[in-house]
């Protein structure tokens, strides 16, 4: 082999393991019940979403990396009283 072919393999193995070493980060939001005001943390992970019966919910949240962030937010909301529990 040359040697460009073998700094070209080694370079292309090292990006890779990078690109694979970096774990997908699944956002949380937070989601407030309608007809109790109620506000919950929900992820983006889930590959479905609440069922919207017998009360609709808002997402008023822009999506947070972490479900400790999100729990803060909610906890924040809250003590704004934009949540009821």
């Amino acid at each position: 082999m040359s040697r460009f072919t073998t700094i070209g393999l080694a370079g292309a193995c090292a990006i890779a393991a990078l690109v694979a070493a970096a774990p997908a980060q699944a956002g949380y939001y937070i989601l407030r019940w309608e007809n109790t005001g109620i506000c919950q943390v929900w992820s983006e992970a889930l590959t479905f979403r609440p069922l919207q019966w017998p009360s609709r919910y808002q997402v008023i949240s822009r999506p947070v990396p972490t479900f400790n962030d999100a729990v803060t937010l909610q906890v924040r909301l809250r003590r704004q009283g934009r949540c009821t529990l």
